[in-house]
């Protein structure tokens, strides 16, 4: 027996002689104190056992045939010594067992969101798709109409109603494509690669520059930008932030976006920034929600599909999206992905 468990050898003894002389329950409190103590400095069971054993056979050698000597007792007393290093072994298991519980738990919580959503999504699919084939004759014998006014000397204000029909017809069509958009985003298996963000948002904001060419905006993109993740899927993302950018800043003289990134908790964060018409933050919760618009639709028209795009797919990467705003002073848009 080493130095160390010797030395509390001693002890271990008076203390059980003690016990078994006097008769007194407390005897077995202070064997659990011993107990506690010993699994606080580190000694195992074992060692214990050995101190108990030797213990023992010094008072068999000396006392065994003394009346006070009760083999029962000195069960007992062993038992109790125990009994700390029992309580905790126990506290690890059931500890152990819940946490398995919990796992299973969430596991199955998972599988059947994961369910859930496959579900919903190709519901969403399904309804997206067979819209279009009713919506497409709404349209066809709208126009139809249309041309017959055009022909006859139908009243302005049927021609009117035609027009709020076939625009409403467009819209729906916009939002249809829209939700197919946000499905496939789900559906598609990711294709990771190197990206070359700085040249995405250049040729995105060359596209938007195209299509309104008498635009004065000033666009600062940093250069060498790099990301890993699915090119086609972070471009839909980017493409639907600039854009974001380019439509809330049209009311400024001299609209101003920029395109970085910073370095923060060992991440890559990029940030889409723009002076445009910014939101109270207090709705923010409700940015990235489908169909959820802060704005009115005649100021800034718009799908509402978007930036529930743009987190769908920050989420297949692992990242993260949200957005710092003031109303009249613009947005930035913060994003990390964790591929």
């Amino acid at each position: 027996m080493s130095e160390h468990l010797i030395r509390h050898r001693p002890r271990y003894r008076a203390l059980l002689e003690e016990y078994l002389r006097s008769d007194r329950e407390s005897g077995l409190l202070q064997a659990y104190e011993f107990g506690r103590e010993m699994m606080t400095l580190s000694i195992g069971v074992l060692d214990l056992a050995a101190i108990h054993h030797d213990v023992l056979m010094e008072l068999s050698a000396t006392s065994g045939s003394a009346e006070w000597m009760n083999t029962r007792k000195v069960g007992d007393f062993f038992s109790e010594s125990l009994s700390p290093f029992e309580m905790t072994h126990r506290g690890y298991r059931d500890a152990n067992r819940r946490l398995q519980e919990l796992n299973d738990s969430l596991r199955e919580a998972n599988e059947k969101a994961e369910s859930i959503n496959r579900e919903l999504e190709a519901f969403s699919y399904s309804v997206a798709h067979d819209l279009r084939a009713p919506l497409r004759s709404i349209e066809g014998f709208g126009q139809l109409l249309d041309e017959e006014a055009e022909r006859g000397s139908w009243p302005a204000k049927v021609r009117e109603h035609l027009g709020r029909i076939r625009a409403a017809c467009r819209r729906m069509a916009q939002m249809i494509d829209a939700l197919l958009g946000l499905s496939r985003v789900h559906r598609s298996e990711l294709q990771i690669g190197p990206v070359d963000m700085s040249a995405m948002a250049s040729s995105i904001v060359a596209e938007l520059r195209a299509g309104e060419p008498g635009r004065r905006a000033n666009v600062m993109l940093a250069n060498g930008l790099k990301a890993e993740g699915d090119e086609n899927l972070l471009r839909i993302a980017l493409e639907n932030l600039f854009s974001n950018a380019w439509k809330y800043t049209k009311k400024r003289n001299q609209a101003e976006i920029e395109f970085g990134c910073r370095s923060q908790d060992a991440r890559t964060l990029y940030f889409i920034r723009d002076n445009g018409a910014g939101f109270d933050m207090k709705y923010a919760d409700k940015l990235f929600g489908a169909f959820q618009r802060l704005h009115a639709e005649h100021e800034f028209p718009g799908t509402g599909i978007g930036l529930a795009t743009v987190r769908r797919i920050i989420h297949r990467h692992g990242g993260k999206i949200w957005a710092e705003s003031e109303e009249g002073k613009g947005t930035t848009f913060y994003f990390f992905l964790s591929r």
